[in-house]
């Protein structure tokens, strides 16, 4: 989609810069889609505890003790 924006030609540069991205679509769309990953992850931080866990920890984590006994014997601990 083509748009039109007025960015402040240091902020670009300064973008451009960290972000490593060679132009300025993708300057943009690099921090459009991090904006989008932030907003996100602050989501599922505001959710937490608001949800009752249902799963049998205990349960779950039968049987990897298994692979870990293999990585201490390996010496891959």
């Amino acid at each position: 989609m083509r748009t039109n924006i007025d960015i402040d030609d240091a902020l670009m540069a300064e973008a451009q810069k960290v972000s490593g991205q060679p132009t300025k679509t993708q300057t943009v769309e690099k921090a459009l889609r991090l904006m989008i990953r932030l907003r996100r992850q602050e989501e599922v931080g505001l959710a937490f505890g608001k949800y009752r866990w249902r799963i049998n920890l205990a349960k779950s984590r039968k049987g990897r003790g298994i692979i870990t006994n293999a990585r201490k014997r390996d010496g891959r601990d």
